[in-house]
């Protein structure tokens, strides 16, 4: 391990629960975080730096924290998704094997580098590293996509499971991991679960944000077709449309609930080993799931998967491929839409938890 990957996650990142810039705001739940991974909550940024040595050699996954919701555009909110699902994984799943190195140092304004001109990148060095002259990146897209590609440089197969953050955030986490699987000969594939295709060329302008990202990574994947897409209902074309158009697969909510989650795992399966893929990275956006379970978050839509199916088409996937990458996005805690009448946050943060804690005890089996 290099010098250089502890200087980068001390400059890039900050301590778990630490990604959304405030003094007072979720303080109590920041504390409870912090007393419950370095048993006490006074000098957490030395204790933070102290640990990531040890973390980062650890063979079990890591967990990154991405709060940023600038990508999204509808409804913000999930960058407060790490801080509460943390928290809930903590209280309710207990016996999960990962380490948490932080959060990426997210400035809320900023989406990525390429769209910013060389004096805000200039000051915002200057906030970030009290250097203006840093090389390092300054928007949440750039800094995750930085500190990946180092990670995975000088740990090719750690795996990292991240939480968001608007959908937006997965861009540079799988464009990272297929790049780095690439380079060690590795075929992987994605499975995304969402309401939306997410495969806008751009939004109002704007090529990578919550709504284009897949469309975005597209190039790295050996093949568009092994981009495979669950719980699809909320679009304005149809699936022969996005099927045709961009090469990928697709199996919508209703043909889950209508001919079953065991029924559509094996499909995948079949596909899978036909072509010979090595390993998978699986992408939740929590609104795959019907807003009867999640509606804490920017865009709940009805007619969508129920928890057991989406635990059920994970664990079928991973009885038989390694599941290496993973992220949990679009977790909204302070958002409820109107019309729900369930505890919430408390229902979206239990059943993300819930597919969260399967994810991570998918990495760290003997298979992967």
């Amino acid at each position: 391990m290099s010098k250089n990957i502890i200087d980068t996650t001390k400059s890039l990142l900050c301590p778990p629960g630490n990604g959304v810039f405030t003094v007072n705001t979720a303080k109590e739940r920041k504390d409870k975080l912090h007393q419950a991974l370095y048993k006490t909550t006074a000098n957490i940024e030395q204790l933070w730096k102290d640990s990531i040595k040890k973390n980062l050699e650890s063979s079990s996954p890591l967990l990154l924290g991405v709060c940023s919701d600038t990508g999204g555009g509808i409804q913000r909110g999930a960058n407060w998704g790490p801080l509460f699902l943390r928290n809930t994984l903590l209280e309710e799943h207990p016996e999960l094997n990962y380490k948490d190195i932080g959060d990426i140092r997210v400035i809320p304004h900023l989406l990525h580098d390429k769209y910013l001109n060389d004096k805000t990148i200039e000051n915002c060095r200057k906030a970030l590293y009290d250097n203006g002259d840093s090389e390092h990146p300054v928007s949440a897209l750039s800094l995750t996509e930085e500190f990946c590609d180092q990670l995975f440089e000088n740990f090719p197969k750690k795996k990292l499971f991240s939480i968001g953050g608007d959908h937006s955030v997965s861009y540079p986490l799988v464009k990272s991991y297929l790049r780095a699987k690439k380079k060690q000969g590795i075929k992987a594939a994605i499975i995304h679960f969402d309401a939306h295709t997410d495969l806008l060329v751009e939004r109002l302008g704007i090529d990578i944000c919550f709504g284009s990202w897949c469309t975005h990574i597209l190039p790295f994947l050996d093949s568009p077709e092994y981009l495979i897409q669950l719980g699809i209902r909320s679009s304005g074309k149809d699936r022969s449309h996005w099927e045709n158009t961009f090469g990928v697969q697709q199996f919508w909510a209703s043909e889950i609930n209508e001919e079953g989650a065991g029924s559509i795992a094996k499909r995948i399966l079949n596909f899978l080993k036909k072509e010979e893929i090595d390993e998978l990275y699986v992408s939740f956006d929590i609104d795959a799931l019907d807003e009867t379970y999640a509606s804490a978050t920017g865009t709940p839509e009805p007619g969508g998967l129920n928890p057991e199916q989406s635990i059920s088409i994970i664990k079928e996937l991973a009885k038989e491929f390694k599941i290496t990458g993973a992220d949990m996005v679009e977790i909204a805690p302070l958002v409820c839409a109107d019309h729900v009448n369930h505890p919430e946050p408390q229902t979206t943060l239990s059943i993300g938890a819930a597919i969260s804690a399967c994810l991570i005890e998918a990495m760290d089996s003997d298979n992967s």
